[in-house]
């Protein structure tokens, strides 16, 4: 029987440099691939929901995930209780990435504990967040519509990890 991830003991990283929330995703396996990279760097990984999929090991495993107790996983029913739960409420420490944006990501200010949020595989981020916070995008030269979630997140995380001096 699979095994349900809210119910495993995960870890808990105090101060984490940099948060990621994920927002209603819908692609179990880029979802996998993301937890492994917030367990790999240390960054706690927020999933909002509504999720795409159901969040059991038969679901994930399929991105090679079996280490879920090493990801600082928190779940949030909704963006609104993510932003209540987070502390991130009216503050000017959360970026989002969209290919709607204008700016480039290397423009974002983002500092220790900051929060970097992406939208759903299929319809990005809705409108009304895009306009409520700074939002930013990876450019893209050739005739391709976006980047895989997953590549983003990476790019994205790597980058500000980097800037703040963590490698």
């Amino acid at each position: 029987m699979p095994q349900n991830i809210t119910r495993i003991k995960h870890r808990h990283i105090k101060n984490p440099a940099l948060h990621v929330a994920l927002y209603q995703p819908e692609i179990p396996a880029n979802t996998g691939n993301i937890a492994r990279l917030c367990g790999a760097a240390e960054v706690r990984l927020h999933l909002i929901h509504p999720l795409g999929f159901q969040v059991d090991d038969k679901h994930l495993k399929r991105a090679g995930l079996d280490y879920w107790s090493e990801v600082d996983i928190r779940h949030h029913v909704n963006f609104e209780a993510f932003l209540k739960n987070s502390g991130v409420e009216g503050a000017s420490c959360l970026s989002a990435f969209s290919r709607h944006a204008e700016e480039h990501y290397t423009t974002a200010k983002v500092s220790h504990g900051g929060y970097l949020l992406f939208g759903r595989e299929t319809l990005g981020l809705p409108l009304e967040i895009r306009d409520r916070y700074p939002c930013y995008k990876i450019p893209i030269w050739g005739k391709v519509r976006s980047l895989n979630l997953s590549t983003t997140v990476g790019i994205v995380v790597y980058h500000y990890l980097h800037q703040m001096g963590k490698f």
